[in-house]
């Protein structure tokens, strides 16, 4: 049996945001403590209804994209097992398309399934977080400003070793797709798009892990895209763009033009401690 209707004032997730599921407030009589799949809203009723985050994945996407931010935002947990078929009536799709959604949120790491058990939701620790998705979904719910402080300071690690590296194995095209990206950038940011900037941001630092050499680097460059997306997307990256940041985009084109694998990696270091939300968890060094 189904929960009770609840209020609610949005649809399916779009980028950047999550629609809350509560649950309800006194289980219901035949399944204590059963997920609330229902809401006021009777454009929730069906999946795929309206144009949601699921990167233009069908009904299987959009329903991992669902179950994926109620897990991860708290609406969802181990404590009330996922049954598929509610699943199924809650969001009017076949056993088919719920069957293989909870197979992609098992794969990373969101919830096992066992006999006599049912599928549950994992503790945080099982979770697989350096998925770009979890990464999207952590990003923008409650535990947002953890996940920002933590990709951060992953960055922090990563690109600084990436430039170096990078400053060794740089092709002519790459260099010049890098300057493009620079002078998008810089285009962009006199335009006030702050869009077409952070796309154009997040190909050039994509771009530069994956020209690095290292092939353990380069499966990272998808968390670095991610992190990218959820830390200078389209609402905040007005705040993020200016002079001091395109210049040392500049510098580091410059330095492995030139391959100095010193420079690149010093130039990384300062871009990185120019952006506002890497200031916080990474100060300057004290002098002693």
């Amino acid at each position: 049996m189904m929960t009770a209707a609840r209020p609610a004032d949005s649809g399916l997730a779009g980028p950047g945001e999550l629609d809350r599921y509560p649950y309800a407030e006194a289980p219901v009589a035949d399944r204590v403590g059963a997920p609330a799949w229902d809401t006021g809203d009777p454009e929730l009723g069906r999946v795929g209804r309206r144009a949601t985050g699921s990167r233009g994945r069908g009904l299987h996407g959009q329903l991992v994209q669902q179950l994926g931010q109620m897990i991860v935002s708290g609406d969802l947990g181990a404590d009330r097992p996922l049954v598929p078929e509610e699943i199924g009536q809650r969001f009017e799709v076949s056993r088919t398309v719920v069957r293989e959604s909870l197979r992609v949120l098992e794969a990373k790491g969101l919830v096992s399934a066992r006999p006599n058990v049912g599928t549950r939701v994992r503790p945080v620790s099982d979770w697989n977080l350096l998925d770009p998705d979890i990464i999207e979904w952590r990003a923008f719910g409650p535990q947002r400003d953890d996940q920002r402080r933590e990709l951060s300071e992953l960055r922090w690690t990563i690109e600084p070793l990436a430039a170096r590296l990078a400053a060794g194995h740089g092709r002519e095209e790459v260099q010049q797709r890098l300057c493009d990206m620079v002078e998008i950038m810089s285009h962009a940011m006199a335009q006030g798009d702050a869009l077409t900037y952070s796309r154009a941001d997040t190909e050039f630092h994509t771009m530069l892990i994956q020209i690095a050499g290292n092939r353990m680097l380069e499966h990272l460059s998808g968390i670095v895209s991610a992190a990218l997306q959820v830390s200078g997307g389209p609402v905040t990256a007005c705040d993020r763009p200016n002079e001091a940041s395109l210049a040392q985009h500049a510098r580091i084109v410059d330095a492995l033009g030139t391959g100095d694998g010193t420079a690149a990696e010093t130039a990384m270091r300062q871009l990185l401690t120019v952006h506002p939300e890497v200031e916080r968890v990474v100060p300057a060094p004290r002098e002693h």
